[in-house]
C-alpha cells in the first residue's frame, strides 16, 4: 500500500450483540495509511467494539469494512490468520504469558510465524532495547511493574513490523510519566511508517502527538460534525 493511501474504510457499519440494540451504528469514515489517530469518547461509547472490528476479533452486523484495500466482511475465514499478522494489537490487560520470560513473550509472534530460534535473538533483543527493557529480558511478568509489562506488550505487538497498530487504553494502568513515554514509543513507530490507532480516556496526552487526528465516538456513532475525519490530511513530509 502506498503511503497516504486509505488503510481503513468503514461504510454504514453497524454492530449488534445478539438481539440487543446496536452498539455501533452507521459508522462511515476513512483513515489514511501512515496516520496517527486517537480514538476517544465516554465509557460505553463503543471504542473497544470498534477496535475489535479493526483487529478482526468481530465481524459487523451490517455494512462494509475494508482494510488494506480488501473487504474483510466477505473474506474467507481461512485467510484471516495471515491477514491478522499485518496488524499489531496492544490490549489494555496486557495478556502476558506468565510462565514465559519477557524475551519469550516478545518472541511469540515470530515463533507463530515460523521464524527459527536462531533468527530470534537479534530482533527480540533490539525490540526490548527499543522499549527500554534490555536488562529485563529474562524477567517473568509477575516480577515486572505495570509499566514494564505494558512495554513488553508493545514490543510483542510491533516485533512483526505491523502495517497497522491498534492499542486499547494502553496508558490506563500506568502513571502519567510512563503514559507519556508509551505515547512517545507509538509516535516513534508511526514515524517509521506504521499507522497507529490509540483508544484513550487520557485527553491530556493528545497534544503529545501534534500531528494526530481525533476520532470521537458518542453512543456508538462518530461525533464529527465537520466531517474532517472522513478524509484526514496527510502527515507533512519530513
Amino acid at each position: 500500500m502506498s503511503a497516504g493511501g486509505t488503510i481503513v474504510q468503514f461504510d454504514n457499519v453497524g454492530l449488534r450483540y445478539g438481539v440487543q440494540a446496536e452498539t455501533l451504528s452507521d459508522l462511515s469514515f476513512s483513515l489514511k495509511a501512515g496516520g496517527f489517530y486517537f480514538l476517544t469518547g465516554p465509557s460505553g461509547a463503543g471504542k473497544t467494539s470498534l477496535l475489535k472490528l479493526l483487529y478482526l476479533a468481530l465481524r459487523p452486523s451490517r455494512g462494509v469494512i475494508r482494510l488494506f484495500d480488501e473487504d474483510i466482511v466477505t473474506m474467507p475465514r481461512a485467510r484471516l490468520p495471515g491477514f491478522r499478522r499485518r496488524i499489531g494489537v496492544v490490549f489494555q490487560e496486557f495478556r502476558m504469558v506468565s510462565h514465559l520470560s519477557a524475551f519469550d513473550n516478545v518472541a511469540l509472534p515470530l515463533r507463530v510465524a515460523g521464524v527459527a530460534d536462531d533468527d530470534l535473538e537479534t530482533p527480540v533483543r533490539e525490540m526490548l532495547a527499543w522499549v527500554g527493557l534490555a536488562d529485563r529480558a529474562t524477567a517473568r511478568p509477575p516480577t515486572l511493574s505495570g509499566g514494564e509489562q505494558q512495554r513488553v506488550a508493545i514490543a510483542r505487538a510491533v516485533i512483526g513490523r505491523p502495517e497497522l497498530l491498534i492499542a486499547d487504553e494502553p496508558t490506563g494502568n500506568v502513571d502519567p510519566d510512563m503514559a507519556r513515554r508509551l505515547i512517545f514509543l507509538f509516535d516513534s513507530l508511526n514515524r517509521l511508517g506504521t499507522t497507529v490507532i490509540v483508544a484513550t480516556h487520557d485527553l491530556h496526552l493528545i497534544p503529545e502527538v501534534p500531528s494526530a487526528e481525533i476520532l470521537r465516538l458518542d453512543r456508538g456513532q462518530i461525533a464529527d460534525p465537520t466531517g474532517a475525519l472522513r478524509h484526514p490530511p496527510r502527515r507533512a513530509e519530513t
